[in-house]
């Protein structure tokens, strides 16, 4: 999350797609983490013209009790690592009607107020708009911006910390998740794919349907959304983590430099990819190895 000059990139960016594998028995497309790269472009490219069909419940969440909401003690950590704890771990958003949306956490950024000047807080600022960056960990703290979009952030550990949900892998409810979207765009525009669904803050709080409201609320209690844990994969290996400057805040000087987004490694639902970045890390994985 930036300061109020803060640019965001063009709504109608985009990134690159999810890996897809499809389930037999519910026709449904699901998505994984961790295999190569390459292993997962191609993987859904091969199924990017399979139609997605309702599911409220595909074999992913068969049981809400295997997947164990994620209480306030989670939350209780440096901003920094919030933000890397929080990739792979699943955002549930429970609609008016009882539908399910759930997305995978992908990117995330750190915002950790007092001296960093991207922060909404820095300097220790408060005001009626970021007062839940000074809340207890895990605080959801919903911003607008360019007067129509939104922003969701989650408080941790610190004084007027905060992460900003960047990038979200589609899970369940892709259909409805289009649907929200399209609302928001012009009529006759072309169908999203899975990728462009939840690539952006903005895109996702759509999909999601997160509204203003939200802000303030306790991610750890509320009814209507929370975090859970995905059994299904292992918790984001140090490696898999690329650490690379915050976008939009270049006239933050020195604190555009620092390396506080975070985002899975060769993941397609990343919203912005640096290349340069992924390369080193490379590098420096063949010559430890």
């Amino acid at each position: 999350m930036a300061s109020r000059k803060r640019k965001m990139l063009p709504m109608t960016h985009e990134e690159a797609a999810p890996e897809k594998a499809i389930n037999k028995h519910t026709n449904q497309t699901d998505l994984t983490l961790y295999v190569s790269p390459a292993e997962l472009k191609n993987t859904f490219e091969s199924s990017e013209s399979v139609e997605n069909g309702e599911a409220e419940h595909t074999h992913y969440f068969p049981n809400n009790d295997l997947h164990p909401r994620l209480d306030e003690d989670f939350f209780k950590q440096s901003c920094i690592s919030l933000a890397k704890a929080f990739l792979g771990k699943v955002l549930v958003r429970r609609c008016a009607d009882g539908t399910e949306l759930r997305g995978r956490i992908v990117e995330t950024e750190a915002y950790l107020g007092g001296e960093d000047k991207a922060s909404h807080s820095a300097g220790g600022r408060r005001t009626e708009r970021n007062t839940a960056m000074f809340m207890k960990p895990g605080t959801i703290y919903v911003y607008p911006i360019y007067g129509i979009y939104l922003c969701m952030n989650v408080s941790s550990e610190g004084e007027g910390a905060a992460v900003l949900l960047r990038s979200l892998e589609p899970l369940q409810g892709q259909p409805t998740m289009r649907q929200l979207r399209a609302a928001r765009r012009k009529e006759g525009a072309r169908q999203l794919k899975d990728k462009e669904l939840c690539n952006g803050p903005s895109k996702l709080c759509q999909a999601l349907n997160i509204p203003r409201c939200f802000d303030r609320r306790n991610l750890a209690a509320d009814p209507e959304v929370w975090l859970e844990k995905d059994p299904n994969i292992n918790p984001a290996e140090p490696h898999n983590i690329v650490s690379v400057p915050r976008i939009g805040i270049e006239s933050h000087g020195e604190w555009a430099k620092k390396p506080w987004r975070f985002y899975l490694r060769g993941h397609p639902c990343v919203s912005v990819v640096n290349k340069e970045a992924e390369r080193q890390y490379m590098s420096g994985n063949v010559m430890s190895n």
